[in-house]
């Protein structure tokens, strides 16, 4: 099984960051707390908890570089933390939003962040020396509803984002006290700040999720339909394609390489999605092992089947056998998985280990090397 480590940290957890020595975790507990644990001993141990937000942590993200962690709430306003001493201490990041902040993350080369919002706007926020704060240049009139996910590109300048309106956005945010000019190639290389570089209509149901391949040739985003769409050579004429599903819908997704993707979702269990040698992607399995079904007739409706699959265990009205059924659709998270982190060096091509988080309160880390089977794609 790919699963090695399995935690239980909390009851539900909304999202998790690692450092980059993977010794330290940080997570919020579906709460206003950030929680930071670290391996002691062969045990994770509570250090420190955040206590800045006065609404639930939606977002989370830990540089790899200059160990800073970002984070994001409900309550409009984003923190960046920095270890003095002993102590995480927080710097005022000036978001300037009136609605809550849904996402956060830290570019490349982490001297700019982008946080997506349920204001229809999108921040990309850079410190300001002089004024020891970070500020932030809005993205606005771009969006027809919030911003649920933002993905880097690796030049650092172009910015993926994925809202409930059902499109997928790349825009440009170069700025000029930050962004050197060498690092503007490709379809950035002549555009402004917040200009829209491609938008894509794939989707006509929510959309979640957005990741860019390791090269920056592929993109991938998720809809609330159960499909995920796949777009290469991002510029004036983009191929696209999509692949459908008969599971329930994905939340987020991560290239492992450049042929290899792993969504996660409602299904409560990481899907596997490759692409031939043509580039035409597909779904082949699901990562985590289920259990079996009970042997025997099964009762009840499709009707009463898809019940069981939204609402898992109901008291009364539904046939035992179907909700047995729908909950053997669970591997080892029992419940929604909405958040996956890679684990590796920050810019590699190839990424074998990985870490999700759910409503379940577990964080659980997979190793992708004991599958042979999808060796030649990895």
């Amino acid at each position: 099984m790919a699963a090695v480590e399995v935690h239980k940290f909390a009851q539900c957890i909304t999202c998790h960051a690692w450092s980059r020595d993977r010794s330290m975790l940080a997570f919020c507990p579906n709460n206003n707390e950030v929680h930071i644990y670290a391996l002691l001993q062969g045990k994770w141990e509570k250090l420190h908890v955040l206590q800045k937000h006065d609404q639930i942590v939606s977002g989370i993200d830990w540089s790899a570089r200059s160990n800073k962690i970002v984070t994001a709430s409900h309550d409009r306003n984003s923190y960046v933390w920095n270890l003095e001493g002993s102590e995480w201490v927080p710097t005022l990041v000036i978001l300037r939003l009136n609605r809550a902040a849904l996402c956060v993350r830290w570019s490349p080369r982490e001297n700019k962040f982008a946080v997506g919002s349920g204001a229809k706007t999108v921040c990309i926020c850079y410190y300001e020396q002089e004024n020891n704060w970070w500020v932030s240049k809005l993205i606005r009139k771009r969006h027809d509803s919030s911003v649920t996910s933002v993905a880097w590109h690796p030049n650092n300048i172009l910015l993926a984002t994925a809202s409930t309106d059902g499109k997928c956005r790349i825009f440009s945010t170069f700025i000029k006290v930050v962004d050197a000019k060498e690092s503007r190639t490709g379809p950035s290389a002549d555009s402004k700040f917040g200009e829209q570089i491609l938008q894509l209509d794939l989707s006509f149901t929510w959309s979640f999720g957005v990741r860019w391949s390791p090269s920056g040739n592929t993109l991938a985003y998720v809809g609330h339909n159960s499909m995920i769409y796949f777009v290469d050579d991002v510029g004036p004429s983009p191929l696209a394609q999509n692949v459908a599903f008969r599971d329930l819908p994905l939340r987020d997704v991560l290239f492992l390489s450049e042929r290899l993707v792993i969504g996660v979702g409602f299904d409560c269990n990481p899907m596997v999605f490759v692409a031939d040698e043509r580039g035409i992607w597909s779904f082949i399995k699901f990562l985590g092992e289920r259990k079996t079904t009970s042997s025997g007739p099964k009762y009840g409706s499709q009707f009463s089947e898809a019940f069981g699959k939204l609402y898992g265990q109901p008291k009364q009205g539904f046939n035992n056998d179907t909700n047995e059924h729908s909950r053997s659709r669970a591997g080892v998270h029992e419940n929604c998985i909405n958040c996956i982190v890679p684990l590796g060096d920050p810019g590699s091509s190839k990424v074998k280990r990985f870490s999700t988080s759910g409503l379940d309160g577990k964080i659980v880390v997979w190793d992708m090397g004991n599958q042979e089977d999808l060796a030649e794609y990895l």
